[in-house]
C-alpha cells in the first residue's frame, strides 16, 4: 500500500482559508475533485461573504468532524450603523436606513454589554437552518418568511472599535451556533438605529488558527504535486 493511499484512508485534518464569494461546500467540492480525495467533509460552515479558517477533514478523520464543530470560534470583522439588507450583510440591497446621530459611546458600550453571555438569537432568515425541512436562504430568496425558533448561544468576549464610525471594527469569541449576522442585526437595534455586516473573518476554531491555513490554491498545488497528479488541471 503506498503512503498517499495509508493518508487517503487514515485521513488528515486540513485548515484551509476560505476565499471570499465561495461557499464552505465550493470548497470541499474543488479539494474532493483536485486532490482525489475519497471522503471529506467540513467542520462548520463560512458564509459565502466571510473569509477565514475552515477546518476539513478526510478519510477516517471525518468520523471527528463533530469534535471540531463543537469548539468556539473567533471572529473579525466590520458591521455598519445605518443602513439595513435582507440578508444582514451585502448579499442583498440595501432596504433601509436609520439614523446614527443619537448614537453615542455610551450607546455603543451598553448595546454591546448585552450581548455578553448566555443569550438567545434567531438566525437570519438567509441562513441554512431548515425550516420545515428546506433551508431558509431558499425561503427566502422566494420572498417567503418562516418561523424561526430562537437559540441559545455563549459570547464569551466582544470587543468594539468605533474609530471608524458609523463602521464598527470587532472581536468575537463565541460557541457552536453562534451567528455574527445576528448578532449584528440585534446590535443595530439595541442601539435604536439598524445595521449590516460589510467585513467578517473566522480567525480561529478551538486550538486551530487562520495563521496556520493555508491557501487553497497554494494548498491544491501542493498536494498535485505530492500525489504526482498533473499541476495545471
Amino acid at each position: 500500500m503506498s503512503n498517499e493511499t495509508t493518508i487517503q484512508d487514515e485521513g488528515e485534518v486540513l485548515l484551509i482559508d476560505k476565499p471570499l464569494r465561495w461557499t464552505s461546500f465550493d470548497v470541499v467540492n474543488k479539494i474532493k475533485r483536485a486532490c482525489k480525495y475519497n471522503k471529506i467533509g467540513h467542520a462548520g460552515t463560512l458564509d459565502p461573504l466571510a473569509t477565514g479558517l475552515l477546518i476539513l477533514c478526510t478519510g477516517k478523520k471525518t468520523k471527528i468532524i463533530d469534535t471540531y464543530q463543537a469548539q468556539e470560534k473567533e471572529y473579525t470583522g466590520t458591521f455598519v450603523l445605518g443602513k439595513t439588507t435582507p440578508s444582514v450583510d451585502l448579499e442583498t440591497e440595501f432596504d433601509a436606513e436609520f439614523p446614527t446621530d443619537h448614537i453615542t459611546p455610551e450607546v455603543l458600550e451598553t448595546a454591546r454589554k448585552t450581548f455578553l453571555g448566555q443569550i438567545e438569537q434567531i438566525p437570519p432568515i438567509y441562513s441554512a437552518v431548515k425550516v420545515d425541512g428546506e433551508r431558509l436562504y431558499k425561503k427566502a430568496r422566494r420572498g417567503e418568511t418562516a418561523e424561526i425558533k430562537k437559540r441559545s448561544v455563549e459570547i464569551s468576549l466582544f470587543e468594539i472599535d468605533s474609530t471608524s464610525f458609523p463602521a464598527i471594527d470587532f472581536r468575537i469569541i463565541c460557541s457552536k451556533g453562534t451567528y455574527i449576522r445576528s448578532i449584528v442585526r440585534d446590535f443595530g437595534v439595541a442601539a435604536g438605529s439598524g445595521a449590516y455586516l460589510s467585513i467578517l473573518c473566522r480567525t480561529r476554531i478551538g486550538a486551530f488558527e487562520l495563521k496556520d491555513a493555508k491557501n487553497l490554491t497554494d494548498f491544491i498545488y501542493q498536494k498535485r504535486v505530492e500525489l504526482k497528479l498533473p499541476v495545471d488541471e
